[in-house]
């Protein structure tokens, strides 16, 4: 629905195969689903056909069950190039973001100033070639070392846009016959709320919407088809780049929950920043999106910790406790967390498949959660692969 590359998911296929996936959905896999890219996407083009044509050759031809929205916007190479250079000047001065240098805010730059260049685009290639000349000129003009060949691009945008074409569709069109003849339509969103551009640690954020408000804006979808809202949340939580994190945490315990949840950037290698889970935000989370259900995953990344934290309220200087995530970036900065403590459980829960066979330390953790949000944490993540899930039965509290 939103986001670009920037943007990674790892998932493994029912043999345990691993699977890297940046622009492609993550129905890919399952020859069954009809996958669409949607015209809230911003779409590096060579990408996309580098993973169509990597899927083919590990056996998973994607023709006539993917498709393109002609109304995604394209991001180019010097898109990216304008991203590193916008990244180049910042550095040092405290404002940096920690961009992922994919071009992703040049690229929704470019779509909100009104000279983006869209997929549908590619198929009056005149037009197109001109469109993109007009496009360079304003990095050429705003960085003197803007080093980006328009004219290469062009000609490679010649082969590329015949080679995207039997993928192209009307994606609007599409999506809403489908849902008017019953289909089942699952959306993926890519990033997390706390990035959003309108609710996220702004200016610490993605350029998109990750948030509920991206599903209609990025597929054409109204609200009123939306059925449940999973959120899916890590049992610890994990930030790429730069921005305030208040359950952060530091030195060998941070190293070592890095370590055993793979907490590294599928699409840079970066290592992450992990914390404790944060309630306050997860909580104004669940407010922005109307969840109906939490998907809690990578629980079994916390077994064997003696103990376990929980961010429960953010508190002021002067004691005053914040009802909400602030906007003011200062404000969450200095903010003291106060957190709930949790006894941990030595247990491998990897193999667990049921409510009742997870520790009781385990179960306390999750009911938490669960209590304190108001929200059926319904599925609980305990390994990699798909079948590593545990259906929790609800019981909220009175």
């Amino acid at each position: 629905a939103q986001g670009g590359a920037n943007a990674g998911h790892t998932i493994y296929d029912p043999q345990g195969n691993k699977w890297k996936l940046h622009l492609l959905p993550s129905g890919v896999l399952n020859p069954r689903a009809t996958c669409v890219v949607g015209n809230g996407v911003v779409i590096h083009a060579p990408s996309l056909m580098d993973e169509i044509r990597g899927m083919k050759a590990r056996g998973i031809d994607l023709e006539g069950r993917l498709f393109v929205s002609d109304r995604a916007h394209l991001l180019f190479d010097l898109h990216k190039e304008i991203d590193a250079c916008r990244e180049a000047e910042l550095e040092g001065s405290g404002r940096a973001i920690g961009t992922t240098k994919r071009g992703i805010g040049p690229a929704y730059a470019s779509k909100a100033i009104r000279n983006g260049i869209r997929v549908g685009d590619l198929y009056n290639f005149e037009a197109f070639a001109e469109q993109l000349r007009k496009l360079a000129l304003d990095g050429q003009r705003r960085f003197s070392d803007f080093a980006y060949d328009v004219e290469a691009e062009i000609e490679s945008y010649r082969a590329l846009s015949e080679e995207l074409k039997p993928y192209v569709i009307d994606s609007v069109a599409k999506l809403n016959d489908w849902a008017d003849a019953g289909r089942r339509i699952l959306v993926e969103g890519a990033n997390a709320t706390m990035l959003d551009v309108d609710f996220g640690t702004y200016p610490f954020v993605t350029s998109s919407n990750p948030s509920i408000g991206g599903v209609i804006t990025g597929l054409g979808l109204a609200p009123s088809r939306l059925g449940a809202v999973v959120g899916v949340v890590k049992a610890y939580t994990s930030r790429v780049g730069a921005g305030p994190y208040p359950t952060e945490l530091h030195g060998a315990l941070a190293e070592e929950l890095r370590e055993t949840g793979a907490e590294y950037g599928t699409t840079t290698g970066r290592p992450r920043r992990v914390g404790w889970l944060d309630l306050v935000a997860l909580r104004y989370a669940c407010r922005i999106n109307g969840f109906s259900h939490i998907n809690l995953t990578k629980l079994d990344v916390l077994s064997g910790q003696k103990e376990i934290k929980v961010g429960v309220a953010y508190r002021k200087k002067d004691g005053q406790t914040l009802s909400s995530v602030p906007s003011d970036l200062g404000l969450l900065e200095s903010a003291d967390v106060e957190y709930a403590t949790f006894a941990g459980w030595e247990a491998d829960i990897s193999k667990v498949r049921r409510w009742e066979d997870l520790p009781k330390e385990a179960r306390e953790y999750v009911q938490f959660v669960e209590d304190h949000l108001g929200i059926h944490v319904k599925w609980i993540g305990v390994g990699p692969g798909r079948d590593a899930v545990v259906v929790k039965p609800r019981k909220l509290a009175k």
